[in-house]
């Protein structure tokens, strides 16, 4: 038997030993447009139980189990619990909540291709041009705003310092001195058209009213009022 790994069997251990890899890491760029190489991706990660989590919104691409492999891992204690990462209840309150103020900004950027700044919104060929890099476009948040705006509901400082840690460990965030930025997981792990609909849609939209952040909060406002918006009567 050969020692040498072909190049799906390459990612796919990669993928086991970092869990995540960048979109453009060679050979994970290469499996992108190559579909016999994805599909051969896929089919050795089904073999034990799991499968690619991709979005072309996200910078990384990284591996979850499958469905019927969810039992056999973590038993139906597991299954019914609120999460299989063991993160209480407030860690996975602090989760949403930052899913919410750093995800739903980047992606209301990246679906109408504007940078950071919103400097393309006037562009009549906008929508021609590639999506952003999530890096180019992903808000930072200031750790005293989320502090400020959210202690109280999450547990005060204690509490959302110890949580910020295990979100972190989990590659759901970085920590950039006072900032706190996307993680690589964020935006796969977490589905964003289950949850958006539910947070903009839900109680936990006038929570986020209250959100001071300066990068985040012009944004989050900025979705909302665009939902309020009455649609145009289709023309016959």
């Amino acid at each position: 038997m050969s020692s040498n790994l072909d190049d799906a069997a390459s990612l796919a251990a990669q993928l086991l030993a970092r869990r995540w890899l960048p979109r453009n890491h060679p050979l994970m760029k290469r499996a992108l447009i190559d579909a016999e190489l994805w599909a051969e991706l896929g089919r050795r990660l089904e073999g034990v139980g799991l499968r690619v989590v991709d979005n072309v919104y996200a910078d990384q691409v990284a591996v979850a189990l499958l469905r019927p492999a969810e039992s056999a891992v973590f038993g139906e204690v597991g299954l019914n619990a609120n999460n299989n990462l063991e993160l209480p209840r407030d860690g996975v309150s602090l989760l949403v909540v930052l899913w919410s103020l750093i995800v739903l900004p980047k992606r209301q950027r990246q679906i109408s291709r504007t940078d950071a700044a919103g400097d393309d919104q006037g562009e009549m060929f906008a929508k021609d041009k590639p999506v952003p890099a999530a890096a180019s476009v992903s808000p930072s948040l200031s750790y005293r705003s989320l502090l400020a705006d959210f202690g109280d509901q999450l547990g005060k400082k204690l509490r959302i310092d110890a949580n910020l840690k295990l979100l972190e460990r989990h590659g759901f965030i970085q920590r950039r001195g006072e900032d706190i930025a996307e993680g690589p997981l964020l935006d796969l792990l977490l589905d964003y058209d289950q949850l958006a609909p539910r947070i903009l849609d839900g109680a936990l939209a006038d929570v986020l009213a209250r959100a001071t952040d300066p990068l985040a909060a012009p944004a989050l406002a900025e979705i909302q009022a665009a939902r309020q918006e009455p649609e145009e009567p289709s023309e016959d």
